[in-house]
């Protein structure tokens, strides 16, 4: 394409503002605008969705847990020594960053006028608070000695609001064992992930604590819990843990062990999809009907180029520079208003939530740099392809005699 055609494409479209395409043309720069900020914001949106759903599943617990093999699942699991071999071999693998240790026991927390099934969720100085700490809504983590027994609880507000406790209360736990036992805990901090199923369930407190109430060896624990650094890694990750850790013991990711969480956030890739498709449908309808406007209307001009000794190609190149021009004043709108929107709800959370149905305050956003512009190129390819057809067709099929002649 030559500067002439580059020329004759502007005066193309500045001789369309006294015509009647002039509100085709700016009907079809807004449909891409609208169109391209649409997918922008859903990309984004679903992106941060995912990020921040995953990342409360994975503070609350880990990326993949190692567990006694057990086909009953239970909060009372079968232990096993913390001391196992395979450790050495699994700090090696560098998509793995961390080992926690952790234990179950189910217990029952009475006060005044309520009772509540919870929970006792044992951690020691493996846990990693710098995952969690965004969680924690009032008080402090749980202090770890080695030589000693805390009694410092941490639970979720929405639970310790339903019991009517709040941090520095006594709290007593009730554990339906034989003989049954009772121990007194000191509410030490709130966390609030809004999930429910860890939220209305689980009760932060020492591993030696736990240890002692389910009559285990120091060196005894529930569960491995690994954190990795890559999430997109897991399934891989956890299948190199599954090879080494023997057939005694399981290793599960959290896809696994949550499978109705994830299924959910897998379908937004399927909207996502579709949303696309359609998009990049009405772009198509909404350029090629201005194109043939714009014809209609040039019909003459064509006539007269190619009486000029414009030659066909050159024809249609002057057309593909007028659908080019107006596809990327459209794209600039839309890529300005899409990011400009998500850096608005990003930094100011805008569009609210409620907690309880969406486990999130407000819409999260993440961008995906290299996503959003692989969509921008792949729709200005599409719309490229699709231009050649009406092109084609003025440069082949109107010939110099009938666009002259055409009114």
């Amino acid at each position: 394409m030559g500067k002439v055609e580059y020329q004759l494409s502007r005066r193309l479209l500045r001789t369309n503002d006294s015509q009647s395409s002039r509100p085709i043309v700016r009907i079809s720069i807004i449909g891409i605008a609208i169109c391209l900020t649409i997918v922008i914001l859903a990309l984004s949106v679903t992106s941060g969705y995912r990020q921040a759903i995953e990342k409360k599943v994975i503070d609350m617990g880990s990326h993949i847990r190692i567990s006694n093999y057990d086909l009953n699942y239970s909060y009372d699991p079968k232990p096993f020594d913390k001391n196992q071999p395979f450790l050495e071999d699994l700090k090696k693998n560098p998509d793995i960053v961390n080992f926690q240790y952790f234990s179950t026991k189910v217990a029952i927390i009475k006060t005044a006028d309520q009772v509540e099934g919870v929970v006792l969720k044992g951690i020691d100085s493996t846990f990693s608070w710098a995952h969690f700490q965004e969680s924690m809504v009032a008080g402090s983590p749980l202090p770890f000695s080695s030589d000693s027994l805390s009694n410092g609880i941490v639970m979720s507000s929405s639970l310790a609001k339903k019991l009517k406790l709040e941090i520095g209360d006594k709290v007593y736990a009730y554990f339906v064992q034989n003989p049954p036992m009772q121990r007194r805990f000191v509410l030490q901090g709130l966390y609030e992930t809004g999930m429910p199923e860890y939220d209305n369930k689980f009760i932060l407190a020492s591993h030696r604590h736990v240890q002692k109430l389910n009559g285990w060896d120091s060196n005894f624990v529930g569960g491995i819990e690994i954190l990795i650094r890559d999430y997109d890694k897991i399934d891989e990750v956890g299948a190199f843990v599954n090879e080494r850790i023997g057939y005694q013991l399981k290793a599960e990711t959290i896809r696994q062990l949550y499978p109705a969480i994830f299924q959910w956030t897998d379908l937004f890739d399927t909207n996502v999809a579709v949303l696309l498709c359609i998009t990049i449908f009405i772009c198509i309808i909404t350029l090629i009907s201005t194109f043939f406007i714009i014809i209609l209307e040039q019909t003459s001009t064509i006539g007269i180029l190619k009486a000029l000794g414009m030659t066909t190609r050159r024809v249609r190149n002057v057309f593909m520079y007028v659908g080019l021009r107006i596809t990327l004043l459209g794209m600039l709108i839309g890529n300005v208003l899409g990011v400009g929107i998500c850096l608005l709800q990003k930094y100011l959370h805008i569009v609210k939530l409620d907690p309880t149905s969406y486990y999130v305050s407000y819409v999260p956003v993440s961008f995906n740099i290299p996503v959003i512009l692989f969509v921008n190129v792949g729709i200005l390819l599409i719309c490229l392809l699709v231009l050649l057809l009406p092109a084609s067709f003025v440069s082949k099929k109107v010939t110099t005699i009938s666009a002259i002649k055409f009114e």
